[in-house]
């Protein structure tokens, strides 16, 4: 990997890593929740001292609900003493009603798309100012730090921005207001220019993400829907820059987002 791309993945993590030293959360629920969310993709197993400096809290604490939290299956010691989230989150996570549907209606259209265009579908929803992906489908050939559950800044990518184009000014505003973070040279970090972006979404119907989110790769992204009318997802097409060609790739997710927002409505959803 090229020295660059070295630099902008480091960036890319720290954005979306779990911060260090957060403020000690109120409550038994808001600690264990902070014990949860100090795991990230590349952090599945913490040492107590980890798990205290990610949470924030005391490591008599973090060693008395991780006692807890093992025993109700919600993380799980390994031989070395280690810390890994446990199987019950998972099945927990399962019964998610909103999401699974979701996903369950969407994962044929990504099917299809992934198979018409050879690149990796992303299907994500906006959680406060960040992307959340819901589903993801083809091989992560290009060290892209997307993944199934992770979140992104919603002005850097593409299926962030056809969210944020469709949705209320306000929310808009939340994410200027929140920052505008730079994960690579090409990202968005000014409120002009990320209006003027969404301007242009609306005009074409779909985003674009030139390089803004992964130096060397691309995507083009069209808003999902609901039955209420308001925007509920977005779907978008994954490669490297060489290899999305908007005029060819934008028409396409267009139409994916439209045949899966009819199916959503069918489904009520």
């Amino acid at each position: 990997m090229r020295s660059t791309e070295r630099n902008e993945t480091a960036k890319v993590s720290e954005l979306t890593a779990p911060a260090e030293s957060p403020a000690s959360p109120p409550g038994v629920l808001g600690r264990t929740l902070a014990i949860i969310e100090a795991f990230d993709a590349r952090s599945t197993s913490l040492s107590l001292v980890e798990l205290s400096r990610r949470s924030g809290l005391p490591k008599s604490t973090v060693f008395r609900l991780a006692a807890e939290m093992c025993r109700e299956r919600l993380l799980e010691r390994h031989e070395d003493g280690r810390y890994g989230l446990g199987l019950r989150l998972f099945e927990i996570g399962e019964r998610v009603p909103i999401y699974r549907s979701l996903s369950e209606v969407a994962r044929p259209v990504m099917d299809d798309l992934r198979e018409a265009t050879r690149q990796r579908i992303h299907l994500a929803v906006l959680e406060g100012v960040d992307v959340v992906y819901v589903e993801i489908v083809g091989a992560n050939l290009l060290s892209v730090g997307s993944r199934t559950g992770g979140r992104f800044p919603a002005h850097a990518t593409g299926v962030g921005k056809a969210l944020l184009a469709y949705s209320p000014a306000a929310v808009v505003q939340a994410r200027i207001d929140a920052g505008l973070p730079r994960l690579t040279p090409r990202t968005i970090t000014t409120p002009g220019a990320l209006q003027r972006d969404l301007r242009q979404t609306r005009t074409r119907g779909f985003a674009q993400d030139r390089e803004e989110s992964h130096v060397g790769v691309s995507c083009v992204a069209a808003p999902v829907f609901g039955s209420d009318t308001k925007v509920r997802a977005a779907l978008s097409i994954t490669g490297r820059t060489t290899s999305i060609d908007p005029a060819r790739l934008g028409p396409a997710v267009l139409t994916a987002a439209h045949t899966l927002g009819r199916s959503l409505r069918e489904s009520h959803l």
